[in-house]
């Protein structure tokens, strides 16, 4: 699967998102290792650096994942990821999120999606959200971003299956 373009530099009022590096590791796993960041998660241990540095691996050989700063100070603050793009449909997912707690319940989140979801309504017309059927902070924050839930699907993990719940956004038609 081809992945999405990403720019070297993604600018909003309070936020910086840029492509991953190798470097990040320590800072970005300096916010991964609070536990309560992954609580409602399905993988409750990636706040273990093992489990974290697999994760990490992975988000760099993606090629589409995204570290988050904070302009004031030029702290990472988390991550997130374009992943499933479909040219062809004109259809990515956006997802692998998670912030520092001290970043959580204002607008961090909202504004890291809206940036996410400008660029990508460049490059496509439907922009796909992948949430585990228990985490209830996920979904009211994708209630909070204008996602709208699809349907529900499964599918399975080593140790269980997982249920999850699949929100979409799509491009704002210039008549809106």
């Amino acid at each position: 699967m081809q992945s999405l373009p990403i720019p070297q530099s993604i600018v909003g009022e309070s936020l910086e998102l840029r492509p991953l590096e190798a470097t990040d590791f320590d800072s970005l796993y300096s916010v991964a290792s609070d536990p309560l960041v992954w609580a409602q998660h399905p993988s409750p241990m990636r706040y273990q650096e093992s489990v974290f540095r697999e994760w990490f691996k992975e988000a760099l050989a993606s090629q589409c994942a995204l570290v988050v700063l904070d302009r004031s100070n030029n702290q990472v603050v988390g991550s997130s990821r374009y992943y499933e793009f479909d040219e062809g449909k004109r259809e990515v997912a956006i997802g692998y999120t998670f912030l520092a707690r001290a970043k959580w319940g204002g607008g961090t989140n909202k504004e890291l999606k809206d940036l996410m979801l400008t660029y990508a309504f460049q490059l496509v017309d439907t922009v796909w959200f992948h949430v585990d059927s228990q985490n209830i902070r996920s979904q009211r924050a994708m209630e909070k971003i204008g996602g709208r839930l699809s349907h529900r699907a499964t599918r399975q993990l080593i140790d269980r299956t997982q249920e999850y719940l699949l929100y979409k956004i799509e491009k704002p038609s210039h008549s809106e």
